[in-house]
């Protein structure tokens, strides 16, 4: 299942979609051994960025055409994530959606479906623009105006 745009630092990361519809998400993980942090669990940045990839697919699936840029994402960590080469599981769901903006959030499981962590994310739905300093001038032209 593809992610339906390039995205270069989750291909790195190696994230693979396995849900995507009707506001729901899933994407599973499996941590490498330069995804560690010095306790050599997952490093909580990584976990970040896979609950935000969760949540921003969750709030894609109901409009695949559209972008979604992160407004806000706040993090709770409940329990290490192991980084002793077993998959991890996130999950995303759209909690509300208006004409502009979504709200979800999203948790990562370890392999026994443990809770490891939970994040709460506010998106704003934009047009997918070109690729390119262009296209990043015209994405701060979006978000400021709109």
């Amino acid at each position: 299942m593809s992610f339906g745009v390039d995205i270069p630092f989750v291909n790195h990361l190696g994230f693979e979609l396995v849900l995507f519809e009707g506001g729901a998400s899933q994407i599973d993980y499996t941590p490498l051994a330069e995804h560690l942090n010095s306790f050599h669990v997952t490093h909580g940045g990584a976990l970040m960025t896979l609950q935000d990839v969760v949540m921003a697919t969750a709030a894609r699936s109901v409009q695949p055409d559209m972008g979604v840029v992160t407004i806000e994402m706040k993090t709770s960590f409940m329990r290490p994530a192991p980084g002793d080469g077993s998959k991890l599981t996130a999950k995303g769901r759209l909690i509300h959606r208006t004409a502009t903006m979504a709200f979800t959030e999203g948790s990562v499981y370890d392999d026994q479906g443990r809770i490891c962590s939970h994040a709460t994310g506010t998106f704003k739905y934009v047009k997918r623009l070109a690729v390119g300093s262009k296209g990043v001038n015209a994405l701060q032209t979006v978000i400021s105006t709109d």
